[in-house]
C-alpha cells in the first residue's frame, strides 16, 4: 500500500486530526518558523491528519487582501513532507479548509489539490443567503475537484443550522470522504449521524467530531440507527479539533484508548470520568461564557505557554483573550496536569524550532 492510500486507510479508521493555527510575528506577517514547529509537533504527537485553513487557521486568510492562504498551505505540505522523511513517520492526511462562494471555493480546491492536499473541508459560511439545495450543488462542483469533507460549524461562530435532508444529500456525493460534525449540540449531531446512515454510504463516510465540548463521549458512543433497509450502526471514529491544536500527544493517547476500549466491547468509568476533565478544560479555552469569542487566541495562549507560538497574536480584532481567561486556562492546566504536554514539548521544542 502506498503512502497516500495509507494514509486515506488511517483517516477512514479514525484518527487525531489538529486544526492548525495560525502563527504569526509581532507586525502580524506568517512566523515561518514557529508555524513549522507547529507542524512538526503534531506529527511527532502521533497526529494521522492536519487541517490547514480551517477556522481554528483564522478564516482571514482567505481574504485576497491578507494572502496568507497559498503560503499557509505550501508551508504545511512542505514541512510535513520533509519531517515525515526525516523521522521516518507515516504520511499524514492532509485537509485544506475551503471556503467562499463558489468560484472562490473552487479557486481554493484546485489549489489545494496542487499542493497534494488529500481533502477538502468545506465551510459554507460563504453562501448566506443560499438554500439548502444550493449548497449541495456547491459542494457537488467542490467535489469534481477535490475530495470534500462536509462541516457543521456551529453559528456562534459563523455556522447555520441545516436540516437532516440536507446532510443526507451530502452524503450521497460519492466524492465525500467524511464529515465533521461540530455543532456543540447534542440534536443537531445526531442528526448527521441519522443522515449518514440513510444515505446507505455509512460503510464510507468517515464520521469526525468536532465537537470540542464533547469529545470523548462522541467517541465512545455506539450509534445504531432505524432505516429503511434496517438498522444501521455507526461511529464518530476520529476527531478534527482545535481542542487538538494542543496537548495533542495526549489527544492521541486518549484516541488510542478510545480505539481499544471500542474493540474490547467494555467502556471503563475512567474515560467517561476523563472526558469531563477535557470538556472542562476546554471551557477555560474556548471562552463559551463570551460567545467564543477567545476559542482562538486561548489556543494559542496554551500554545505560547510551551514556546510553540512566539505569543498570542491574531488577524481579527474581535479574535483576544476575554477578561480573566488567561488565569482560567493557568487553573485548569493546574487542576489537570495530566491533560497537558507541557513536558514532552520541553524536550523537543529546540528541535522542532531548528531550520
Amino acid at each position: 500500500m502506498d503512502a497516500e492510500s495509507e494514509a486515506r486507510r488511517r483517516f477512514r479508521a479514525g484518527t487525531v486530526i489538529p486544526a492548525h493555527p495560525l502563527s504569526l510575528t509581532e507586525n502580524l506577517s506568517l512566523d515561518e518558523r514557529h508555524q513549522r514547529a507547529l507542524t512538526r509537533y503534531y506529527l511527532d504527537s502521533g497526529a494521522g491528519g492536519l487541517a490547514v485553513g480551517v477556522h481554528t487557521t483564522e478564516f482571514k486568510i482567505h481574504e485576497p487582501e491578507v494572502g496568507l492562504y497559498r503560503p499557509v498551505l505550501e508551508l504545511a505540505a512542505a514541512t510535513a513532507a520533509d519531517w515525515c522523511r526525516r523521522r521516518r513517520l507515516p504520511r499524514p492526511f492532509m485537509i485544506a479548509g475551503i471556503t467562499g462562494g463558489t468560484d472562490r471555493a473552487l479557486a481554493e480546491a484546485a489549489l489545494a489539490a496542487d499542493l497534494g492536499f488529500d481533502a477538502g473541508l468545506l465551510s459554507l459560511g460563504g453562501l448566506p443567503e443560499a438554500d439548502e439545495a444550493e449548497l449541495v450543488r456547491h459542494a457537488r462542483r467542490v467535489a469534481e475537484l477535490i475530495p470534500v469533507m462536509g462541516f457543521y460549524l456551529q453559528p456562534a461562530v459563523g455556522g447555520r443550522l441545516l436540516s437532516e435532508d440536507f446532510w443526507r444529500r451530502l452524503a450521497e456525493i460519492e466524492n465525500l470522504v467524511g464529515i465533521k460534525i461540530a455543532p456543540f449540540d447534542r440534536y443537531h449531531t445526531l442528526s448527521v449521524v441519522r443522515a449518514v446512515a440513510a444515505s446507505g454510504r455509512a460503510g464510507e463516510v468517515a464520521l469526525y467530531t468536532g465537537n470540542d465540548d464533547n469529545i470523548l463521549p462522541d467517541l465512545l458512543t455506539s450509534y445504531e440507527v432505524a432505516t429503511a433497509d434496517g438498522p444501521v450502526a455507526l461511529r464518530i471514529v476520529g476527531g478534527l479539533l482545535g481542542h487538538w491544536a494542543y496537548w495533542t500527544l495526549r489527544a492521541s493517547e486518549q484516541l488510542a484508548s478510545v480505539h481499544e476500549a471500542v474493540a474490547s466491547g467494555s467502556i471503563p468509568a475512567r474515560l467517561l470520568t476523563l472526558g469531563a476533565q477535557v470538556t472542562e478544560s476546554n471551557r477555560a479555552v474556548f471562552d463559551p461564557e463570551h460567545g467564543y469569542r477567545g476559542c482562538i487566541s486561548g489556543i494559542l495562549y496554551v500554545l505560547s505557554r510551551s514556546g510553540l507560538v512566539a505569543g498570542v497574536r491574531t488577524l481579527g480584532e474581535k479574535e483576544e483573550l476575554s477578561p480573566g481567561q488567561a488565569k482560567r486556562i493557568d487553573a485548569v492546566v493546574r487542576a489537570y496536569p495530566h491533560l497537558t504536554d507541557e513536558e514532552f514539548v520541553a524536550g523537543r521544542l529546540s528541535e522542532w524550532l531548528a531550520d
